[in-house]
Formats: C-alpha cells, structure tokens, sequence
C-alpha cells in the first residue's frame, strides 16, 4: 500500500503543471467553459489516481509476465520459436494499443473514412510485428543495434520520396502512437529477459535497450508502404469534424469508459492467456507469484481504463479548444511560448516514461539518473511542440523539413555516442509519444491548425507526434555524447 501511496506522490507532482497551465489559461486568454473546465478537472483527478494504479499494477503484472517470456524464449534455443513468438506478441499488443487506436479515429475522422482506422490497425500491427521478431533476433544474435538502425531509417528515407505529405505524417506519428502505456512495459521487459539470458554477448545491460527504438520503425514502414500501394483519392480537410456533444456532465465518461475497458481487456487478454499456457507448461512459479502477477493485471486493467477515460473524456477537448482559441487571438508568439510550456511538463504525465526512466536507472545501477533523462525528455519534447506549431503558422514549412535533417543528425550522432545511450534515446522516442501526446498535444495542433486560414487540418494537424518522437533521439544521444567526454576526461571509458 505505500508502494501505491508513493506513485500518487509522484504522479500528482507530475500531472499538477499541466492542469495548472491549463487552469490559468482557462482564467485568462482561453475560456474552457464552464462544463468543459469541471470536465478537465475530473479528468486531471482520474488521470492521477489512474496512472499510479496503472503503474503500480506494471511492476506486479505486465513486466514480470514479458521478463518470464524472453528467459524462456533465449531458453528454448529455437529460432524458429523465437521468431513465431515475436510476430504473435508484436501483432496482438499493437493491435490492442489504446494509442493506436486514438491515431487511428482521428485519421479515419479527419479523412472522412478514406483512411479507415482498420487499415491503420492492421498495417501497423503486421509492421510491428516483423521488427519485434527481429529484435529479438539482433539480441540473441548480438547484431549491433546502430547498424539496423541506419539501414532501416535509409530505407524510411528513400520510401519517404514516393509517398504523399499526408501518409508521411501520419506514418510517423502511428511510430510513436503504437509504443504506448501498454506496448512499452512489456517490450521492455522483454528485451531484458532475452538479453539477460544471452549468451552470444557480454552486453545484456547495452542490449537491454534498443527493442522500443526497433519496433516502432515497423510502422513508419507499414503506413509508408500502405501510402504507396494504396489509392485513397484526394485527402484533404480544412476542418474538423463537429466535436461530440452530451446532454450530462457524465456524458463523455460514461460513453469512453466501457470503449477504453474492452480495448484495454483485448490487451491484456492476450498476454494473460500466453501467460497462463506458459505457467501450466514451463514457468511454474509459485501460487504467491501468480496471485501477485493476477492482481497486478486487476491492477494494470483498471488503472489504464481511469487514465484513458480522464485523458479521452477530460483532455482531448481542452487541448482543441486551448489550441484553436489561442491562434483566435492573433499572437503566434504567445501560441509557440505556450506550447513549448506545454511540451515541457506534458513529458512528465506519460505513463511509459516513468517505467522507461525507472529501468535505464535500476539498469545502469543508478550511474544514469531518472531526473537527469527526464530533464534531457522535457527540453527535447518541448522544443519539439514548438516547432511543430512554428510549422503550421508558416505556410510551405513542412514535416520532412524537420524530420529529415532531424533523422540525418540522429543517426549521425550514433556513430559517436556509446551503445548504451543510442538503445535508450531511440526507445525514449518511442515512449515519449504516448496518450498524452496523441491526446492533448495531437488536439492541441489540430485546434491551431483549424483556426489557422493557411493551413490544413490532414497535413499540419498530424505530425507533432512525429516530432516529439524525433526529440528524444537528438536529447538523449546528446546527453550520452556529453557523458562519454565526461567519461574520457576521467579516464573511465575509451574514446572509441
């Protein structure tokens, strides 16, 4: 019970900056209204009570069941078993990401159904699917991390050339939206317990890291290439569908939460049944474990449902009208200042982060601090929002404009940053883009980008999750280039 008094601690610490900036503009320049202010309020409460069970439930549940998988795969010494396992898990935990399918109703919205979300779903889930088989491959078989990484991204790039600027935002944004509060603490995990078993390399802690990074390049290419071999027609918007309206207060609550349970069973189910089958046949752990483990999904189940009901029925219209109510006032300074405050604290209320950050520390035996790659996220993310807002007041300023020298620098970067820091900084990218990210910032952009007469909701409403998933990788690779200096001025590490 105090292990769960603790995460309230800090998830209230976590969650209070954007709640207070978003109170002081309702006071202020941008009215919420008087319902949808209560509504923010109580989403903010169930976003806090929500994310600290949900954390709370991982540490019990979700990061042993994956940590008992990847032992027990490496185990098995069958690549074939190996491979299997990793293109069902992939499949099933992508296709039952709540991020993902947030992504996917606001494509299929803002498209009219030209984009459906099940093409979305699916596309990305097979894409998923493949990388996470073969990261578990580059671990067993210890294939350098940043090699993989720079032929995968050359190959984003030159498919980027024959795609359209639509698909190329919403590829990347589906990148960080598929690595979210439930996909990352089990892919974690299980990058752990198959490297912690390798015996093919002395680097387990080095591997341990990277699994997130890989994944998620799986759907840029499957949106990617569902851009280029599909023929949806002209896609372009200049606005955004009519908003929901509820004759109750509840309203929204009451008509997410039983949406957000199903979707968050289907995600669990899956991982629960594997488990059990693995129980009755391998695992074996004792009666007290697998109570824990049982209580710990309960746990993980009904946090997650609270945090995505509080984020869907509380945040997602506040960020619209923060977003659209700020350009109304004609300041494109005051709208850039306010989202990079935003992109500052918003880092902190992502559930992924806390089990990221926690683990590169409990890892690395405390040598990389969690407030220090927090500090590292928060800049990294807030300059991302920033300039995913100067992107859609600029007209002819587009998202390759960013991503592509962003990239570029990134996996240049690589060459010279220690392993351990280039594993970290692209699951970081991963994580850093999750509910709260395709929640309120996504709606955030899209707001300005509506009230924006310039711009386009399609193609300058989508793409900010892209950034901020790009920003981790610049920070963090940055961070460990100035850590390894560091480290060669004390004669510590070499300077290879």
């Amino acid at each position: 019970m105090q292990l769960l008094l603790d995460k309230v601690k800090e998830i209230l610490m976590a969650v209070l900056p954007i709640t207070i900036i978003v109170i002081l503009l309702h006071f202020t320049l941008v009215p919420l209204g008087t319902t949808g202010f209560l509504r923010f309020i109580a989403g903010s409460i169930l976003i806090i009570f929500g994310l600290s069970l949900f954390l709370f439930g991982v540490e019990l549940s979700v990061s042993k069941i994956a940590n008992l998988l990847g032992r027990h795969l490496t185990r098995s010494n069958s690549l074939y078993i190996l491979l299997t396992a990793g293109l069902i898990l992939g499949f099933f935990i992508s296709i039952a990401e709540p991020d993902l399918h947030i992504l996917a109703n606001q494509v299929n919205s803002v498209t009219g159904g030209m984009i459906s979300k099940n093409s979305i779903l699916v596309t990305v889930s097979i894409g998923i699917a493949f990388m996470l088989a073969l990261g578990l491959f580059r671990i067993v078989y210890a294939i350098p991390l940043k090699l993989l990484l720079w032929i995968i991204y050359g190959i984003i790039m030159i498919l980027s050339l024959f795609t359209s600027p639509e698909f190329l935002a919403i590829s990347f944004d589906a990148s960080g939206a598929t690595t979210g509060a439930m996909a990352v603490p089990f892919i974690l995990a299980l990058a752990v317990g198959v490297a912690s078993q390798n015996k093919k390399t002395l680097k387990s802690e080095e591997d341990s890291f990277g699994l997130v990074g890989l994944v998620s390049t799986g759907a840029i290419l499957g949106v990617l290439l569902l851009g280029i071999f599909s023929d949806p027609g002209e896609l372009v918007t200049d606005s955004l569908p009519e908003a929901a309206t509820y004759s109750t207060f509840w309203g929204p609550f009451l008509y997410h939460l039983p949406i957000i349970a199903k979707e968050i069973a289907l995600a669990l189910l899956p991982i629960l049944l594997i488990f059990l089958i693995g129980q009755k046949t391998t695992f074996k752990v004792s009666r007290k474990v697998l109570r824990g483990i049982l209580m710990g999904s309960l746990y993980t189940f009904l946090g997650l449902v609270l945090f995505l009901t509080g984020v869907n029925a509380g945040f997602m219209d506040a960020g619209r009208i923060v977003g659209g109510g700020l350009q109304a006032i004609g300041s494109n300074g005051l709208t850039v200042f306010i989202a990079f405050l935003l992109g500052l604290v918003v880092i902190l209320a992502e559930p992924a982060v806390y089990v990221l950050t926690s683990q590169i520390e409990d890892i690395t035996s405390g040598h990389i601090k969690r407030k220090v790659v927090l500090t590292a996220l928060s800049i990294g993310v807030a300059i991302a929002v920033a300039l995913s807002v100067v992107r859609i007041l600029i007209p002819g300023l587009e998202l390759w404009h960013f991503l592509l020298p962003g990239y570029i620098i990134a996996i240049v970067l690589s060459i010279f940053v220690p392993g351990l820091f280039v594993g970290i900084a692209f699951d970081s990218g991963g994580v850093a883009s999750g509910p709260m990210t395709a929640t309120f910032i996504l709606a955030f952009a899209q707001g300005i980008a509506s009230a924006e007469a310039g711009a386009n909701v399609l193609i300058d409403g989508f793409g900010i999750i892209a950034m901020v998933a790009m920003a981790p990788l610049l920070a963090l690779q940055i961070l460990g280039l100035v850590y390894k200096i560091k480290s060669v001025k004390r004669g510590l590490v070499s300077n290879e």
